[in-house]
């Protein structure tokens, strides 16, 4: 998502390049490229004008530095301008009440129903809270069967009933069995249509009403671009909802719904959604994604992930291994482990400054490490944790077992013990030590 964008706001603030003042000649071609840059990624003619006169408002009154360059301080005003538009700031999901009730609408199709799943595993790993996921759309029986396989998938209880055709008495049933049963926090998946109808409108509105949630989430897929910031306002007018949840932004958006669906509701964007996975939702920061559209990736967000998966003591094990130069081909193959538990390998790239255009048209699969992980699998268990063991016949006998080239393995064991060498002279430097402990924190 943004590639497209990104690539055109590059280009314009080139046009700055090599000018010495902010002049309203200058400015006024910039933003021209711009604007065509936002409508181009489905941003509503209105907010993508606002947003230029805002930029343009703010740029003739700065007085540029020597220091900084035109160029630079039009991308930090448009950053600074693009980051308020999207909210400014991270709102929380409330989740007040006794228990608390999250109520979710959207249309079918807009991913409602991963996003009951993913939101219940959410609340459980980050906020320490007990979930127990509630059936509502009665009209599509697979919608039941896949709430209860993701509430399998994240342990989720999921409360149904079969024979019930009333979703207002379930969802009222359901909060009295959650407190019963001590749960704190009540998902309710609702039913969606292929459009907007009355009924629906109704019939949501009668949920709500019954059990006063907490959270009133609108689920919309970030691919129908404009048409879904017009469907989020529309659902605004009767349900009045709290916040917006993009799923899909792994598939082929251009952006513009995320940009301007914050500026047409004025409600917040919450939540992003990308996969299948039940770890793929990640709360939305209108900054960091400004980073993102401007191509200044979003480190803060990859430490997080990494946070997630890495064992403070663990970090500290494998560190002592490679200070003491014990770091083994195990100890590597679980490091592997970690990494790709964080989530698409691309993905991940993308958050390193500049890294992003330079993997755009690179395919990076998640499958890279599997040579990687056939040869380690390959070894015996003496091999794994005694690297210095592994000389040539056994490097053959690897090689045969895992299906990989000799040479692919002899360059494989290279690159193990240029990383140890590297690492463990990174250990002894107090900057990299001190670095490796801010990072942990």
């Amino acid at each position: 998502m943004f590639e497209n964008l990104s690539d055109r706001l590059d280009r314009a603030f080139k046009l700055l390049k090599g000018e010495g003042r902010i002049t309203e000649i200058n400015v006024a071609e910039t933003l021209k490229d711009i604007r065509k840059a936002l409508l181009d990624a489905d941003v509503s003619y209105k907010v993508a004008k606002n947003f230029c006169d805002e930029v343009k408002q703010k740029a003739l009154g700065q007085n540029v530095l020597k220091a900084v360059r035109p160029g630079q301080m039009m991308t930090k005003i448009v950053h600074d301008e693009l980051a308020a538009l999207m909210g400014g700031q991270a709102t929380d999901i409330n989740l007040k009440g006794s228990p608390a009730v999250v109520l979710i609408a959207g249309l079918q199709g807009s991913g409602k129903t991963t996003f009951a799943g993913k939101l219940a595993l959410h609340v459980k790993t980050k906020k320490g809270r007990l979930p127990l996921l509630v059936a509502c759309d009665i009209y599509r029986p697979a919608a039941i069967e896949q709430l209860k396989v993701l509430g399998a998938q994240t342990g989720t209880p999921v409360y149904t009933e079969d024979d019930n055709r009333n979703p207002v008495q379930i969802a009222q049933n359901a909060i009295r069995h959650a407190r019963n049963a001590g749960y704190n926090t009540v998902i309710v998946d609702t039913a969606g249509r292929l459009a907007i109808d009355a009924e629906m409108m109704r019939e949501i509105a009668a949920i709500k009403k019954a059990v006063a949630p907490s959270e009133t989430l609108f689920v919309v897929d970030a691919m129908t671009g404009q048409d879904a910031v017009n469907t989020a306002a529309a659902f605004n007018e009767q349900l009045n909802f709290d916040g917006v949840v993009l799923t899909k932004l792994d598939g082929d958006t251009r952006g513009g719904a995320a940009i301007s669906i914050r500026a047409v509701v004025t409600k917040p964007l919450k939540f992003t959604s990308s996969g299948e996975k039940m770890d793929t939702l990640d709360v939305f920061h209108p900054e960091r994604m400004a980073d993102r559209i401007l191509g200044m990736g979003d480190i803060v967000s990859l430490v997080e992930k990494a946070q997630e998966q890495i064992d403070e003591e663990e970090a500290r094990r494998l560190n002592k291994k490679l200070a003491r130069d014990q770091f083994t081909f195990d100890d590597f193959y679980q490091q592997l482990q970690m990494i790709k538990k964080m989530g698409n390998i691309k993905d991940l790239a993308s958050m390193i400054p500049g890294m992003g255009k330079m993997l755009r048209d690179i395919d990076v699969s998640n499958d890279a490490y599997k040579g990687v992980e056939a040869m380690i699998q390959s070894m015996t268990p003496q091999e794994r944790n005694q690297p210095s063991i592994f000389n040539g016949s056994r490097r053959k006998r690897v090689a045969q077992g895992s299906g990989i080239s000799i040479v692919e393995v002899n360059r494989f064991v290279k690159q193990f013990e240029t990383m140890c060498q590297m690492v463990k002279s990174m250990g002894g430097n107090n900057k990299a030590r001190n670095m490796m402990k801010a990072m942990r924190r």
